[in-house]
């Protein structure tokens, strides 16, 4: 077995703290990565005070890793010691049903392999994610991350960035269509990079006057404050496309309001029971959809990587310390981060060293 030590908490309500543990030896296919930074996602949180029910202690929480390969397997063909690569929220899938012959092995119908709070397809150990100093991933499930993109700020790629990518590209998203972003966070913000990339008319929905400024900044062409009734009323029919964002449960009827006919409502946030319901004669006036999305496979996120590079596409981020996790996970929930922490994994050799 690998030596490892990261962050992890032992139960919902434990706070992370450092931990000593072991991951597997490399097989003939896998990648030993030296981890240089993770993001913290709010699915991070979720998981780790188990809001979903379904997290699995210890967890070492983290799907949003980048950093240096510093083994491969002796069958690894498309990797070598020094690559810079990044992994994000799945590390296996069953490889044969028909979702992942269709490179979609997120929705993969035996269940895909999550990057941490999951079990190990083949020995059955539990996987741990990229709160910790090393990694190690089948090749298959290991990204190519572009020169042109700065490593801290393309972690959230491999989460933010494909959660909005995939589902734009589903909808087959395109130049001079009409998107409207729900939300101005680690997704959102992303969202609206993505959908100016593409050429669409972004206008972002959102309930704080303050993010205004930050918006057009980005790049939209209109903000539309969703507590102003007469500026839903008047949005009517606008849209062509609503990516939604928000984590939380909220009213989606006033959005699909704005939606053309056979317009569709993006749900890319909520994991869980939407409340209040949607109404269905909103959806059959204007023969409108809402529809889920959930990150992407392996081929679209090296696409989505390799766009970014492209279009100078990065993840407006914080760099944190290790040992500021607790901290950040707690302003993550309030909203106070300016759009993602990223921890400095060589931090943790300091709290190493002091443990």
């Amino acid at each position: 077995m690998t030596p490892s030590f990261g962050f992890a908490c032992t139960d919902a309500s434990a706070p992370m703290k450092p931990w000593s543990f072991e991951r597997r030896d490399l097989r003939d296919d896998d990648v030993l990565i030296d981890i240089t930074h993770c993001g913290v996602c709010h699915s991070d949180i979720h998981q780790a005070r188990n809001d979903w029910g379904w997290a699995t202690y210890p967890l070492v929480p983290g799907h949003e890793i980048v950093g240096r390969v510093s083994a491969v397997g002796s069958k690894v063909s498309g990797f070598k010691v020094g690559d810079k690569v990044g992994v994000g929220c799945m590390v296996d899938s069953c490889q044969d049903c028909p979702s992942c012959t269709e490179g979609l092995e997120q929705y993969c119908e035996k269940g895909m392999t999550q990057t941490y709070a999951d079990t190990d397809k083949r020995d059955g150990i539990p996987t741990y994610g990229g709160y910790s100093d090393k990694i190690v991933v089948t090749e298959k499930f290991v990204l190519r991350m572009p020169e042109k993109l700065d490593l801290a700020a393309a972690a959230p790629l491999l989460c933010a960035g494909i959660t909005t990518y995939s589902p734009l590209k589903h909808v087959k998203l395109a130049k001079g269509d009409k998107l409207a972003v729900v939300g101005l966070g680690g997704l959102g913000h992303m969202a609206i990079k993505f959908g100016v990339a593409m050429g669409a008319e972004v206008t972002l929905f959102t309930r704080s006057k303050t993010k205004e400024a930050e918006a057009r900044a980005l790049g939209v062409s209109d903000v539309i404050f969703s507590t102003d009734e007469a500026a839903m009323q008047a949005a009517a029919g606008r849209f062509d496309y609503i990516l939604d964002t928000v984590p939380v449960p909220h009213d989606l009827n006033p959005y699909i309001g704005t939606l053309k006919r056979d317009g569709t409502h993006i749900i890319v946030g909520v994991i869980g029971p939407l409340d209040p319901p949607v109404s269905g004669a909103n959806l059959i006036i204007g023969r409108k959809s809402v529809i889920g999305s959930l990150i992407g496979g392996i081929k679209e996120t090296q696409e989505m990587l390799d766009f970014c590079a492209e279009h100078g596409i990065v993840c407006d981020i914080e760099m944190i310390k290790m040992a500021d996790i607790n901290e950040a996970f707690d302003r993550t929930v309030k909203g106070d981060v300016h759009y993602r922490f990223v921890i400095d994994m060589a931090s943790l050799a300091e709290t190493k060293q002091a443990a």
